[in-house]
């Protein structure tokens, strides 16, 4: 990365930073206020967690093993459901209090909007005939693309929803809600992220033809991520819909990559097994490679990642939809977690730390 580009990045995430605060601050307050409300208490039993895919974005898609990792960020959800008395229209009202990079919430919509009708479908509350529902969205999980925001965000509906109604459910069943609610943003979504909201930790999932299988991994030793935000947005259903194109049109090509890709994870999953850190970070470069051969990256998280490596990392990464959205860096100790840190501050909109335990 050029001294020259990295001056332009700082510029103009100047800019942005200070709208994020001044946004932040506000949703903070917000927030505060819907805390003192209704109760921490009430608020904490409804949260659903981001999540980093480490290796098998766009794979998984395919039936392949990926290994995901939830974040300790969170979105929460209060919610009202009031029945509807005579001459009284039906509603839907949604306070966004979630903190997101710039245009993630206006881009994101119309999705956002068709994801609670499905949730709000799937418990069968009628909102032109029978119910007026307000829902509250909040939390420290900031919106952007490639952590999981809205796995997280129909996923604590669906726990809210539970509480609200009331409504007796398992965590599968909270998960099948929350999947249901997925089908508004991405149309036909793995089931990785809001199995990763539901159930938290380091998982090895897979899609079948039927229900997906996942299986929490044990870490014997925290395992330090840095990841950071292009400040881009990307449409999951318009870049999951040009690999699949790709891949239809020739069949070699994408065959290759997975079978490489499978390479990659089962090597992965031994190393997060015997805690091997420097074939883990190896392992992820070459992810990020496979991601750039199915176009995904983009030149704003190349420049991440090499400022990642370069900082001290043992391996960076794209993760989640890619062309925007983020990449994340493993750190092994403390230090170099800090050292990363500081190196994507002068060039990303937002950094975040993360470690898994």
């Amino acid at each position: 990365v050029s001294a020259s580009s990295m001056t332009e990045y700082a510029d103009d995430n100047h800019r942005k930073e200070v709208e994020q605060r001044l946004h932040d601050q506000a949703a903070t307050e917000s927030h505060r206020s819907q805390l003192e409300r209704i109760g921490e208490r009430s608020l904490t039993r409804t949260r659903a967690y981001g999540k980093l895919i480490l290796f098998g974005e766009h794979f998984v898609v395919y039936k392949v093993p990926a290994l995901v990792a939830a974040v300790s960020a969170y979105t929460d959800c209060e919610c009202e459901v009031s029945s509807l008395t005579g001459g009284t229209a039906g509603a839907v009202e949604v306070v966004d209090n979630r903190p997101a990079v710039p245009h993630y919430k206006v881009k994101k919509k119309d999705e956002g909007d068709q994801a609670i009708a499905l949730v709000l479908k799937h418990f069968g509350l009628d909102t032109e005939k029978e119910y007026k529902v307000k829902l509250t969205f909040g939390g420290n999980l900031t919106c952007v693309s490639g952590i999981g925001a809205s796995a997280a965000q129909v996923v604590a509906l669906s726990r809210a929803l539970k509480y609200e109604l009331p409504k007796p459910m398992t965590e599968d069943e909270i998960n099948a809600a929350g999947y249901e609610g997925e089908k508004g943003y991405h149309g036909t979504p793995s089931g990785i992220d809001n199995t990763t909201a539901t159930f938290g930790g380091l998982l090895r999932f897979q899609r079948t033809d039927d229900a997906p299988i996942f299986v929490k991994k044990q870490i014997k030793n925290p395992i330090r991520i840095v990841y950071a935000s292009t400040g881009i947005t990307s449409s999951t259903t318009q870049v999951v819909g040009d690999v699949r194109a790709k891949k239809e049109a020739d069949p070699a090509w994408f065959d290759a990559l997975l079978q490489n890709y499978l390479t990659v994870v089962a090597q992965a999953e031994m190393a997060i097994d015997e805690n091997d850190l420097t074939t883990l970070g190896r392992l992820l470069d070459e992810n990020h490679a496979l991601c750039q051969e199915l176009t995904v990256s983009c030149k704003e998280l190349d420049d991440l990642v090499l400022a990642a490596r370069a900082a001290g990392a043992v391996g960076a990464k794209m993760s989640g939809t890619g062309r925007g959205g983020l990449m994340l860096a493993l750190t092994p100790t403390e230090e170099s977690q800090k050292a990363v840190t500081k190196a994507l501050e002068t060039l990303a909109p937002q950094v975040w730390t993360t470690t898994l335990s």
